[in-house]
């Protein structure tokens, strides 16, 4: 019965190792802040010119602060928050920024990213007058889970009409931009990702990803904008791994990254369950 049991335990250990999933690539940014699509610090404006998909909100200010909804915009899907209901998204985005500053870069690319095809990593990007003058590349080396972190020391600005695009069976949840100043997304540009901003954010093209400001403004100055979600409100796609100690993989190519596991809620209950028998066999085992 004992042997029985060690087997039974040996076996439910390995099937761990398939139920265990990777922590999707948005869970960096907290179960709290996942639900909004654009969050700022001291103000969201919008001028017109957009739709948003998930929650928009403000955080240490009221939902005053937030302007320009209903009317140039229509209401955000998830609604408008403001202190203290946004206070720990808010918390959560000060965390998030932290996590993606601790990541070391594989690699220093740019300042202008216009014309290269970047495969899954981290990337440090100086400052210049446009990070971004045409069309940069993600590719995704036909991972669904690749991510790329694009550190940049200053502030992130692209001209009108540039591109960021994911090629071979990417997604555009997999990119995130931390900002260490403020982002500008000029009019025209197709911008794809999380962008992680210390102070402003200024919006007049298209962004699929989210718009999060710790400091300062969310500004929407028209542009067509479609603003979608990703993780909380995204309609399809697998979770993506989120890679913590850098992406540069042991072939000499940048790899997406191993990501943290963690066990979903059944998962947990069968480990329980294992660790409950294995106790129980070992009392048997003792008791005279």
């Amino acid at each position: 019965m004992i042997k029985l049991l060690g087997r039974m335990t040996s076996v439910g250990f390995a099937a761990l190792v398939f139920i265990v999933g990777p922590a999707s690539a948005q869970s960096y940014l907290g179960a709290s802040l996942q639900p909004f699509v654009v969050l700022g610090g001291t103000a969201v404006t919008c001028a017109g010119g957009a739709t948003f998909t998930g929650v928009v909100g403000v955080s240490p200010a009221t939902s005053a602060a937030v302007t320009g909804f209903p009317g140039l915009c229509p209401n955000p899907s998830g609604g408008i928050q403001g202190t203290p209901a946004a206070d720990p998204a808010q918390a959560n985005l000060l965390t998030a920024f932290g996590t993606l500053a601790g990541h070391p870069c594989d690699a220093t690319v740019g300042p202008d990213l216009a014309g290269l095809t970047l495969v899954p990593g981290t990337y440090c990007v100086n400052a210049a007058p446009s990070n971004l003058t045409g069309t940069v590349q993600l590719d995704a080396q036909g991972n669904p889970n690749a991510v790329w972190v694009f550190e940049m020391t200053s502030t992130l600005i692209t001209s009108v009409g540039s591109t960021v695009s994911v090629i071979n069976g990417g997604n555009a949840c997999g990119a995130q931009w931390l900002v260490n100043s403020s982002a500008t997304i000029n009019s025209g540009s197709t911008f794809l990702g999380n962008i992680v901003a210390l102070t402003n954010i200024t919006m007049n093209g298209n962004l699929t990803g989210r718009a999060l400001a710790r400091n300062g403004a969310v500004t929407i100055a028209g542009g067509g904008g479609s603003f979608a979600a990703c993780g909380a409100f995204a309609t399809s796609g697998p979770p993506l791994p989120f890679p913590i100690f850098g992406a540069l993989g042991g072939g000499g190519g940048f790899g997406g990254g191993a990501g943290i596991p963690t066990l979903s809620q059944w998962a947990m209950i069968l480990l329980a369950s294992i660790l409950a028998i294995a106790g129980f066999a070992a009392l048997r085992r003792r008791l005279p």
